[in-house]
């Protein structure tokens, strides 16, 4: 009985620390100082003189690595408690990080998911297209990159015929099947 009950309760610390573990904020986009803003209009309302610590994400539009810095073009999307970039939602605008040092365009490639925690710095004035852009900015002390990774699901839409002779039952499908695509990030 106590051994049970002494199973039962490991097995439920290990759930309970599996789901805490795959909602938890990745370590190096932990922020050094509190608040912390994680929304894009927010950030822009707020005052860059006072350098309030920023935690956005979103797709890298573009890459240019400078004398002792690289500056990332983001196309801003909402990021969830854990971070991740939700790929549902719609653009909010773009923003300007730079990382300390050199990074490899080929991993920060236009298109990857990312997100960035920094302090904010003043806005500076660049060109998307032939577009003259107002872009906040960030001074990134952590990044995370993200993958997109792609499921199938099944559902079932054929039709169930159950065989049963003396203590064997079985169950057979026949007809189409449908599916979906799911996209995840991870």
């Amino acid at each position: 009985m106590f051994s049970t009950l002494k199973l039962r309760s490991v097995a439920l610390f290990s759930l309970m620390a599996l789901l805490v573990g795959c909602s938890s904020l990745p370590t190096e986009l932990t922020a050094t100082t509190e608040p912390v803003i994680t929304d894009y209009q927010i950030w822009l309302d707020s005052d860059p003189e006072l350098k309030p610590t920023v935690r956005l994400g979103g797709v890298i539009a573009s890459v240019k690595n400078l004398d002792d810095k690289t500056r990332l073009e983001i196309v801003n999307m909402p990021i969830g408690s854990d971070g991740k970039p939700n790929i549902n939602a719609e653009p909010k605008g773009r923003f300007v990080a730079y990382i300390q040092g050199y990074v490899e365009p080929v991993t920060y490639a236009k298109g990857r998911m990312i997100t960035l925690v920094g302090t904010s710095e003043m806005p500076e004035v660049g060109m998307v297209g032939d577009y003259e852009y107002t872009f906040p900015v960030m001074m990134s002390y952590g990044q995370r990159l993200w993958e997109i990774k792609e499921r199938l699901v099944v559902t079932e839409t054929s039709s169930h015929f159950y065989s049963c002779r003396s203590l064997y039952c079985r169950s057979f499908n026949y007809g189409p099947k449908q599916g979906r695509v799911i996209q995840e990030v991870q």
